[in-house]
């Protein structure tokens, strides 16, 4: 998935300057989980896991990779639903997949609000899916939810689900990268057929803890080995960004407004994406939360300056930089181009 700050290219380099504090196979706190890729990562070099974030399709994704610890065996609802195998070696989980598949889309809340044919003499036309698409999302979200109560799935099954359809999403909505506004014309991917793809599971015998609030609300109760920390650098907030994928995850009938029916997400705001508020924050962190090692995962170009970051963090501890250089693509306004640019991951290891 395709995420404002995403991390996965920068796994390996992170590791490295986790290996180095002899905290091998500890406590790994990740502070602001996103798509939860860092979560993943470090479970599977075997540490144990607590891991938050305030938008609920993060929450999601946390249950099925980092709470979930195998593919689900759907034992209940195989028996219930016809399936059709797509190989020799179909697990239960592609069986599931194949059925929802091969559902009739329906009118719901995403056909009615997101795609040409469904917003057409409404305020506003919005062109995020095509007709067919948005009303496979709908059938496929209201036959998970059907599942869920009446009890032929159970809770870890159900959001392995919805982890796959909110995956699968990001290949066919007509975007340029975030859902903050739609494409004026079809890209060619927006125009497949939508199906819910594989997703990756992570075994493990550890018991890791997800959450769905505020992670500044979770400080009193962290005691960990390393708390990671890799929170908005700008003013963006993550909430409008991401608004139809936290619409599907919760599937609300919210009340929406403007041209890209943006929910409400006065109550989902980061207080990183403001300069002030973003270093009170951190300095909070660092003062309240019970760890080892501390490690900051910051872009060069966010609103608090290095020098800043350092006053704040030099108050609790010894505290060392290691600078990563790496290649970003920015889509220009319209979507149509890409530029390349060399910036920095700035990676503040405090020790307690």
């Amino acid at each position: 998935m395709r995420f404002i700050g995403n991390k996965e290219k920068l796994l390996d380099q992170i590791y490295q300057v986790v290996s180095s504090t002899n905290t091998n196979k500890g406590t790994f706190c990740d502070f602001f989980s996103g798509t939860s890729n860092v979560g993943r990562y470090f479970k599977e070099k075997g540490f144990q896991i607590l891991s938050s974030d305030l938008l609920y399709f993060s929450y999601v994704l946390q249950k099925a990779y980092i709470e979930n610890n195998g593919e689900p065996e759907f034992k209940k609802l195989l028996k219930e639903i016809k399936t059709s195998s797509s190989g020799l070696f179909s697990s239960p989980f592609d069986l599931v997949r194949n059925y929802l598949n091969t559902l009739k889309g329906i009118k719901g809340f995403i056909y009615k609000n997101y795609t040409v044919e469904g917003t057409t003499g409404k305020e506003f036309i919005r062109k995020y899916f095509t007709p067919e698409n948005g009303k496979k999302i709908d059938a496929i979200r209201t036959k998970i939810e059907k599942w869920r109560n009446e009890k032929l799935i159970n809770e870890n099954e159900y959001f392995v689900l919805l982890a796959a359809l909110i995956e699968s999403v990001s290949f066919y909505a007509n975007i340029s990268g975030v859902y903050a506004a739609f494409l004026k014309q079809y890209d060619p991917r927006a125009l497949k057929t939508l199906e819910i793809k594989p997703i990756s599971f992570y075994s493990g015998k550890k018991k890791h803890s997800v959450h769905n609030k505020n992670s500044m609300e979770l400080i009193d109760d962290i005691d960990v080995d390393i708390l990671y920390l890799d929170p908005p650098y700008n003013h963006r907030q993550y909430a409008p960004n991401y608004h139809l994928l936290e619409t599907i995850a919760l599937y609300d009938n919210p009340q929406i407004k403007g041209i890209t029916g943006m929910r409400e997400y006065k109550n989902k705001k980061s207080e990183f994406c403001n300069k002030d508020t973003a270093l009170e924050a951190l300095d909070k962190i660092a003062r309240m939360a019970k760890f080892k090692y501390l490690i900051l995962s910051y872009n060069s170009e966010g609103t608090m300056p290095e020098r800043e970051i350092l006053s704040v963090l030099k108050r609790y501890g010894k505290v060392t930089v290691r600078n990563i250089d790496y290649l970003r693509f920015k889509s220009n306004s319209n979507g149509d181009s890409k530029h390349k640019k060399m910036i920095q991951e700035q990676l503040y290891v405090l020790t307690a």
